[in-house]
């Protein structure tokens, strides 16, 4: 019999690879303990190993428990290839060469990542048959992190940020549509790259924001919604009926910064399966193309809250201020910093179709007291509850993403003590003022030029997600639209 080899990768992983190379704290070591005796107990069949990839998107491997066991020791075998994979899955990179087009010797040929679990994300899923699901963090076989993990790279701003005396709290507040599906266009014509999408139709007519008898139309699947991510300890504060057709909305309780980006891909992951598979779509694009669709935004509430005190360090007690000394210089790194972040906020082609005056969206890089109209709203203004909305992003974004500029911006704000100005009163009448970007063209052009962002996040990262994002404008500035077609067919 041939002698077991520890030092080859299986399916599985690399022997003890998580204890050899210290991958998780204590907290992790004890869950993981436990996760062991609970699967056994009950009855758990399956585990979703899955990670957050470029896109914000989840993707992974289903493993039968006995192997998700070996899992919590090994670590999980997949190829680092599909950080090589553009929003189409197609492979925008040489992933075959030396360094797979990464620029990394560690990630050539195509070759395999190892995915950790962290077992505090485990969550039954109550749709599956006793099948779980836990999210992952990426490592280089030599234990070394991998360096295009949106995950990672929170993780190490917040590690920072902790050191600091502060947490991050985010508060989610999320647009989506749903629509029934009419045609699947399930056809091997229609399984082209990207796939034609299905056929739809609304829920209940639109443009009775809030209306009772629109909620109460929308209510059964809202209800089924809200059990299932109830069930998955998700801490929902309100489902709503929005303003356009099929448009709803869905708020969380506030939760440190990670927790927050957890579960933005548990809520997303879990309404787009469920929907689907009671004959519904669920599609967190900004604005879909269909007729009297409204673009829909993805409004991030923050704050950051003092370690030693437990307090709100934007809160004040000054009467004539509406905001803490630290708040203020936090939103003035926001509105320094802000076109460069609006790459991370809104990351895709479409969000852009969303960002015009009187839109029910910002424009510009401007703050206010309770005015929907600024990019930065100061909500709660002088309560001990007093936050900052960012309303420009895109329900489409990667939560780590986003979340790691906003702290990069703000950050940098408190520690060179910046000046936000006073607060606006009239935000689309500043026509003097810095303009959001208007497509992800500028936004990538100002995302190459922010010496910040290049600094917290690093050059390495940076540098990728801009040869990602160019290969996605080029691909779009190659096709096409049927608006070119209609505009000059038959007129020239």
């Amino acid at each position: 019999m041939s002698k077991k080899n520890n030092n080859v990768i299986s399916s599985i992983g690399l022997d003890n690879f998580i204890s050899k190379h210290g991958l998780w704290n204590s907290e992790q070591i004890k869950a993981a303990k436990e996760l062991v005796q609970r699967v056994e107990e009950e009855g758990i069949k399956y585990v979703r190993v899955t990670y957050c990839d470029q896109h914000g998107l989840t993707r992974g491997k289903m493993l039968p428990v006995k192997q998700f066991i070996a899992v919590l020791k090994n670590g999980l075998a997949s190829t680092h290839a599909i950080f090589a994979m553009d929003s189409a899955n197609n492979i925008f990179l040489p992933v075959f060469s030396e360094d797979g087009g990464f620029g990394n010797a560690e990630m050539g040929g195509a070759g395999d990542m190892v995915l950790v679990p962290d077992p505090t994300t485990f969550r039954l899923l109550p749709w599956g048959d006793s099948t779980a699901w836990v999210l992952s963090d990426l490592y280089l076989k030599s234990g070394a992190v991998m360096p295009f993990s949106p995950r990672a790279i929170l993780a190490n701003q917040l590690q920072d940020l902790h050191a600091k005396g502060y947490e991050l709290l985010i508060g989610l507040e999320v647009e989506f549509h749903v629509f029934k599906i009419d045609d699947p266009h399930l056809t091997m014509q229609a399984s082209t790259q990207p796939a034609e999408p299905p056929s739809v139709s609304p829920l209940a007519h639109a443009y009775q924001y809030q209306g009772e008898q629109n909620l109460d139309e929308v209510a059964p699947l809202m209800e089924l919604f809200h059990q299932h991510l109830a069930a998955l300890e998700l801490p929902i504060r309100s489902l709503e009926d929005e303003w356009g057709p099929g448009q709803c909305e869905i708020t969380m309780e506030p939760l440190p910064a990670m927790q927050a980006a957890d579960a933005m891909v548990l809520m997303r992951t879990t309404l787009k399966q469920l929907a689907r598979r009671h004959g519904y779509l669920v599609s967190f694009m900004c604005k879909p193309a269909l007729p009297n669709v409204y673009s829909s935004g993805w409004h991030l509430h923050q704050s950051l809250v003092d370690l030693k005190s437990g307090d709100n360090a934007f809160a004040t007690t000054d009467e004539a201020q509406f905001l803490s000394p630290i708040g203020q210089q936090y939103v003035a790194g926001l509105i320094e910093h802000a076109r460069a972040c609006t790459a991370f906020s809104n990351p895709t082609i479409n969000g852009y179709k969303r960002m015009n005056a009187n839109a029910l969206a910002p424009n510009r890089a401007v703050w206010s007291v309770d005015n929907k109209a600024a990019c930065l709203r100061l909500a709660n203004a002088g309560d001990p509850s007093a936050h900052i909305e960012n309303r420009s992003g895109e329900p489409a974004a990667n939560p780590y993403l986003f979340f790691a500029s906003q702290l990069a911006a703000g950050m940098d704000g408190i520690e060179t003590k910046k000046d936000p100005g006073p607060p606006l009163n009239d935000p689309y009448a500043q026509t003097d003022k810095t303009p959001l970007p208007a497509s992800l063209m500028e936004a990538v052009t100002a995302l190459d030029e922010s010496e910040l962002l290049r600094k917290v996040i690093g050059n390495t990262f940076v540098d990728y997600y801009l040869m990602l994002k160019r290969h996605e404008i080029h691909r779009f500035l190659s096709t096409v639209t049927d608006w070119e077609h209609r505009e000059y067919f038959e007129r020239y």
